[in-house]
Parts: structure tokens; C-alpha cells; sequence
């Protein structure tokens, strides 16, 4: 079966029939570039999806997926983000492999097109020509004849009239003869032509058109090879991301196979136990004694400075009606002390590990300072080693308060430990939490600590709480004789002593030094009878001997 045999005589027809085939190339390529586009928004879509119900950070809702049913949940949303992905590459490799292969085969398919149909006009036209060629050539040999007949028939007739001149019948015998042979050129020339022309339109039916309309069917066939093909592809690009999209979905079911209820139920108690014991039995208390009625232990009128001062030196607290009691909603206390102790032990070791970091990445900082400034002084052309010097001492003064922050809250820590039964004069002066303004909010602190929401807020007298604490601190000065200087010290820099124990000092400021640096990080310096406490010993240049001899310094 060829074209050029079966359909010699269906030009036109081959020329529609073929910019049908590249129409409906076209049309495929269409198809597939709306799919593409279709990918790319479903895979966008999803991606939205699963970015709105992420756990936004540093939130109440990020803590929430601690729980395994919600960690199987972001485990889905991350799956299907995953999943959104593979749409996407379904998109990109059809465009690479499809769409751009094809667009740039029709331009080629175009090209040859153009080109084998213009073969065909060309033999059409040269076929054209010659059998114009032959028209012309017949119509002269025609009228020569003619024109040869009328010669002949003229020249008889002169010949038989006897009134007619010798003369005159032998020139329209000489015209008959020379039309004559005008007519046998003709004829000469006809068949040559008619020859020359059926060789012609031989070779352009049993050739030339054959060969053109051959290579137009082989350029078909493989515009129909190249659809077949391309569809194929279509199908294995989805086939090649199905195992990705199955682990997805493998994903999504180890997730949900990985919730543990019982887990779970334990995170809640350890999120909300308050550590406490319920409530005891409540006291009978009889009205028809004639003795004065004494109040219960567990009744809810509870003594308040015996209840108060259990409750401060670490005590349990005895069967308190605590889900009747109304819940105090003031402001949070730093030491956390409005939560039940098994919360308030967690809060203070997140808040404890969160100051350890910070404290490594000053130290981190430190060093690397350190290491430059080594590097400047082996090399001064690299640098200044003195410009560092300032940077550095920031750094050293931003470690030592992130220290005492963090010497603070291990000693409430320890505290809610039970390690430390009561606080001591060092860790007072290490934590440096005891401020004079503060006072009243750590005697709350301790009465809070009795409920496990905050909420135990009997009325007493703050005053004498004061005054406990305030005798506390007074022990560690007012008990003491003057102790004598033993040197002085330099102020490097500006300290704001607002914690009870301390006191402040400017940059610059030459003090008396009467106690040493006993490895807790304080000196212990007094500026004039009245003015004295501790500082940082990385705040002071420290001269033991008031003419400056040994000096030692502290930084």
C-alpha cells in the first residue's frame, strides 16, 4: 500500500489530510499543557493546606503536638506536602519530555511539510507546461494543415481554368507545395513533442509523484508514531511517581499506627499533675462544748501563721479543698510560683536549659572573639587587637548575667526539689533574687504554692512576711561586726545593684575590698560606713594591698 500508486490523483486531499494531523499535534500538546497547569495548582493547593494547619511556633498549639494522635496528624501534613511534590514533578517532567519534544517536532513536521508539497507543485506545474507545449504545438499543426489543404485545392482549380496564365498556375503550385511542407514540419514537431510529453507525464505519475506522496505518507506515519509515543510517556510519568506517592501514603499509615492512647493519657498527667494529695477528711467540730472551738487542721480556715510558715520552709499541705477555692488570675510570678510544684519544676528546668544555651552561645561568641583577637596580635596588619577588647568584656558581662539569671532559677529549682530546704547566704547572694520590693510577691509565692491553680488567696497580713524575710537578709549584715579592708578595687565597669546584697558602682570608681571572691563570683566591697555589699568579681580590678603591691585581678 503506497500513497503514491493508491492516491496519484488526491493532491489536495494528501496536503488537508496532513495539516489535519498537525492540528490534532497541536491540540495534544494543548491537552497536555492544561494538565501541567492543573498539577502545578493541585500541588500548590495542597502545599497551602498543609502550611494552614502546621503548628505555628513558639505557640500553645506547637505544644499540643506532643500528643501521638497529633503527631500522626503532622506527619500526614507532612506527607501530603511530600505528596504535592510528586504533582509537581508529574508538571515538570511533562513539560520537559512532552510539551517542549513535541512544540519543537511540529515546527520540524511544518518544515518538511512545506517542503514535499512544494515538490509536488513544482512537478505539477512543470507537467503543466509541457502539456501547454503540446497544445500549442498540435494547434499549429492543425492549422498548417488546413492552411496546406486550401493550398492544394487552390492550385487544381488554377490548374484546370483554361483562362488562367501559365504563370499564376505555377505560383499557387509553388504556395501548395511550401504549405505543404510547413505542414510536415508541424507534424514533425507535433510528434516530438507528443513524445517528449508523454515522457514527462509518465515519469511524473509513475515517479515523481510517487516518491513525493511516498515521503508525505512516511512523514505521516511518523507524526502518528510520535502521538502513540508521547501518549505513552504521558502514562509513565504518572507511573514513575506512584512508589514515591504509595510511600507517602505508607507514611500517612505508620503515622496512625504509631498513636498510642495509653502514651498520650500519660503526657496528660504529667502536662496537669499538680502533685498534691487530695483533701483529708474534714474535722468534726462540735458548737455544743462550752470550750472554745478550735479550728481543723484540714478545715478551710486554716491557721495562717502556722499554715504559712509549713508552706514556706517546704511543708505539704494537708488536705486543702482545693477545686472550691476561687482561682487568683494575677500576674504570672517569675519563679512560677502560682503553679502546683510538679508544673512549676517543669517550667523551671525549661526555663534553666533555655538560659544554658543562651549561656553557650555567649561562650561560643567568646572565643571566637578570643581566637581573632590571638590572630591580630600575631598578625597586627590584620587588625586592631585593642578594638576587641570592649566587645569582648560586653560578652564576658553578658555571660555573667545570664549565670546569676541562671543561678536564680536552679535555686528555685532546687527548692521545688526538694534539695535545698532553705535558701543560704551564698545562694542569696549567687541568685540575687531576693529584692526588697519584691518581698511581698515571694511571700505569695510561697501561700500560692499550696494550690494547684493558684488560687488559695486567704486574707492575711503581708507585713509580717515582710519581716520574716527582711530579718533574713538583715542576718547576713546587721549580726556581723565591720569587717576591716584587706585592699581596694577599680570598678571596669558600671553595675546597677538592684537585688538586696548588692550594691552599685560607676566605671572607674576606686572602692575598699573586705571579703574575697569565695569562688561564688562576688566581692564583697564597701564605699564608706554605711554603703556596703557585693558586686561581680568581672566587674572590679581587685589590688589586695592598698599600695597596689601583688595585685590581683579578676575579669
Amino acid at each position: 500500500m503506497s500513497w503514491g500508486t493508491e492516491l496519484w490523483d488526491q493532491f489536495d486531499n494528501l496536503e488537508k489530510h496532513t495539516q489535519w494531523g498537525i492540528d490534532i499535534l497541536e491540540k495534544y500538546i494543548k491537552f497536555v499543557k492544561e494538565r501541567t497547569e492543573i498539577e502545578l495548582s493541585y500541588a500548590k493547593q495542597l502545599r497551602n493546606l498543609s502550611k494552614k494547619y502546621q503548628p505555628k511556633k513558639n505557640s500553645k498549639e506547637e505544644e499540643e503536638y506532643r500528643y501521638t494522635a497529633c503527631k500522626a496528624f503532622l506527619a500526614t501534613l507532612n506527607e501530603m506536602n511530600d505528596y504535592a511534590g510528586q504533582h509537581e514533578v508529574i508538571s515538570e517532567n511533562m513539560t520537559s519530555q512532552i510539551i517542549a519534544e513535541l512544540v519543537r517536532y511540529v515546527q520540524e513536521l511544518k518544515q518538511e511539510r512545506k517542503s514535499h508539497f512544494h515538490d509536488g507543485r513544482k512537478a505539477q506545474q512543470h507537467i503543466e507546461t509541457c502539456w501547454k507545449q503540446l497544445e500549442s504545438c498540435k494547434r499549429r499543426f492543425e492549422r498548417d494543415c488546413k492552411e496546406a489543404d486550401r493550398a492544394q485545392q487552390y492550385f487544381e482549380k488554377m490548374d484546370a481554368d483554361i483562362n488562367v496564365t501559365k504563370a499564376d498556375v505555377e505560383k499557387a503550385r509553388q504556395q501548395a507545395q511550401t504549405r505543404h511542407q510547413m505542414a510536415e514540419e508541424s507534424k514533425t514537431d507535433y510528434s516530438s513533442i507528443l513524445q517528449k510529453f508523454n515522457h514527462e507525464q509518465h515519469e511524473y505519475y509513475h515517479t515523481h509523484i510517487p516518491n513525493i506522496f511516498q515521503k508525505i505518507q512516511e512523514m505521516e506515519e511518523r507524526r502518528i508514531v510520535r502521538i502513540g509515543e508521547s501518549v505513552k510517556t504521558y502514562a509513565e510519568l504518572d507511573r514513575q511517581v506512584i512508589p514515591i506517592i504509595g510511600k507517602c501514603l505508607d507514611g500517612i499509615v505508620k503515622a496512625a499506627e504509631s498513636i498510642d492512647p495509653k502514651n498520650d493519657s500519660q503526657l496528660v498527667v504529667e502536662a496537669y499533675k499538680s502533685g498534691f494529695e487530695p483533701p483529708g477528711d474534714i474535722e468534726f467540730e462540735d458548737y455544743t462544748q462550752p470550750m472554745k472551738r478550735t479550728v481543723s487542721d484540714n478545715s478551710l480556715s486554716n491557721s495562717r501563721g502556722e499554715g504559712k510558715s509549713e508552706l514556706k520552709f517546704g511543708g505539704k499541705s494537708k488536705g486543702k479543698l482545693w477545686p472550691f477555692i476561687k482561682k487568683n488570675k494575677g500576674a504570672t510570678p517569675e519563679d512560677f510560683s502560682n503553679l502546683p510544684p510538679e508544673q512549676r519544676r517543669k517550667k523551671l528546668q525549661q526555663k534553666v536549659d533555655e538560659l544554658n544555651k543562651e549561656i553557650q552561645k555567649e561562650m561560643d561568641q567568646r572565643d571566637a572573639i578570643t581566637k581573632m583577637k590571638d590572630v591580630y596580635l600575631k598578625n597586627p596588619q590584620m587588625g586592631d587587637p585593642t578594638s576587641l577588647d570592649h566587645k569582648l568584656a560586653e560578652v564576658s558581662q553578658n555571660i555573667e548575667k545570664l549565670r546569676l539569671e541562671t543561678q536564680k532559677f536552679e535555686a528555685w529549682l532546687a527548692e521545688v526539689e526538694g534539695r535545698l530546704p532553705a535558701r543560704s547566704d551564698q545562694a542569696r547572694r549567687q541568685s540575687g533574687m531576693y529584692e526588697a520590693q519584691n518581698a511581698p510577691s515571694v511571700n505569695n509565692c510561697a501561700q500560692d504554692r499550696e494550690s494547684p491553680d493558684g488560687s488559695y488567696t486567704e486574707e492575711q497580713s503581708q507585713e509580717s512576711e515582710v519581716k520574716v524575710l527582711a530579718t533574713d537578709f538583715d542576718d547576713e549584715f546587721d549580726d556581723e561586726e565591720p569587717l576591716p579592708a584587706i585592699g581596694t578595687c577599680k570598678a571596669l565597669y558600671t553595675f546597677e545593684g538592684q537585688n538586696e546584697g548588692t550594691i552599685s558602682v560607676v566605671e572607674g570608681e576606686t572602692l575598699y575590698v573586705i571579703e574575697e571572691d569565695k569562688g561564688d563570683g562576688w566581692t564583697r566591697i564597701r564605699r564608706n560606713e554605711d554603703e556596703e555589699g557585693y558586686v561581680p568579681t568581672s566587674y572590679v580590678e581587685v589590688y589586695l594591698d592598698k599600695n597596689a603591691k601583688g595585685a590581683k585581678t579578676y575579669i
